[in-house]
């Protein structure tokens, strides 16, 4: 099965204390469907300008990422211009020039509406729910978040946790969200808003699921050097859902081993500087030929 994913397709401009690199292939979107696609056909929506370079679009269409649902209008490109520390678990927000992004509104062409996988990767949740007004009986939804939208549009994001089957956000966003310091505690309320499914992302740490089997640990695949954590958390839940998408059996048995397959690909994520990064394809090719031969 393929899998719909919607977000944001972005331009990056990443500096950090080693380099910079400007204008990169960026976006929750454009993360998740690369990653995803190393296990199943992609399908992609999302918003660009003109501005967009050609040799992006040739990078999905690389990946055989079905571009039907990409809207090009006239405009720029949604860009966001970051700096990270020497800790890389901290980074500051340099500009951002929403672009043509600021009037997206998703649409879906008809052949996506029927998709069983859906992935809303990280938009305002009143946009993610526009995508669910669409779809046709989806089999597993799974809705990413951040901090940005539980300040400016928590009613909207409630609304949505009960239409959801799964969600994902990082530790610090599960507390804001629950006001409960205790991790544990908190995702037991987020069940409560809705969800069967909870992912908490812990960064290096791993991450953390909760379904009705109880609690999964899993761990982030360590690395010595960490050149550019920028997607990590897409690349992690766009390659969970493309295996997740193809798995047989019960999804809550697959999704453990799916968590272990998105964070060996965020690894990969995270040694070169955006979605160009050739160690971070070759991989991603490597997990998933080990997956097929042990087939």
């Amino acid at each position: 099965m393929s899998v719909l994913i919607v977000g944001s397709t972005a331009l990056d401009s990443i500096k950090t204390p080693r380099r910079a690199n400007p204008r990169l292939l960026g976006g929750s979107a454009s993360h998740a469907a690369v990653a995803g696609s190393f296990f199943a056909p992609v399908k992609l929506v999302g918003i660009v300008g003109h501005d967009f370079p050609p040799r992006y679009i040739r990078l999905y269409q690389k990946h055989k990422i079905d571009l039907d649902g990409l809207q090009i209008v006239n405009g720029k490109t949604f860009h966001w211009s970051g700096e990270y520390e020497v800790n890389m678990n901290n980074r500051r927000t340099i500009e951002t020039e929403l672009g043509v992004f600021e009037t997206f509104t998703p649409t879906l062409p008809a052949s996506y509406q029927n998709s069983a996988f859906v992935l809303l990767a990280n938009i305002a949740p009143s946009l993610q729910a526009h995508v669910l007004d669409q779809m046709r009986r989806p089999r597993f939804v799974v809705a990413d978040t951040m901090d940005l939208w539980l300040n400016i549009a928590l009613p909207d994001l409630l609304k949505l946790l009960k239409r959801v089957t799964g969600f994902v956000l990082n530790d610090s966003e599960a507390r804001q969200l629950t006001q409960r310091n205790n991790l544990v505690a908190a995702i037991k309320k987020i069940h409560q808003l809705g969800p069967k499914y909870v992912i908490v992302k812990k960064g290096e740490h791993g991450s953390i699921l909760s379904s009705p089997r109880g609690l999964f640990n899993c761990p982030a695949f360590p690395l010595p050097c960490v050149v550019d954590p920028t997607g990590a958390g897409d690349s992690f839940v766009g390659a969970l859902m493309g295996y997740l998408s193809t798995a047989r059996g019960p999804i809550d048995f697959n999704l453990r081993r799916a968590m272990i397959y998105g964070s060996a690909v965020a690894s990969f994520c995270c040694e070169g500087f955006g979605l160009k990064s050739p160690r971070a394809f070759r991989g991603a090719i490597s997990i998933n030929a080990s997956r097929n031969w042990k087939k």
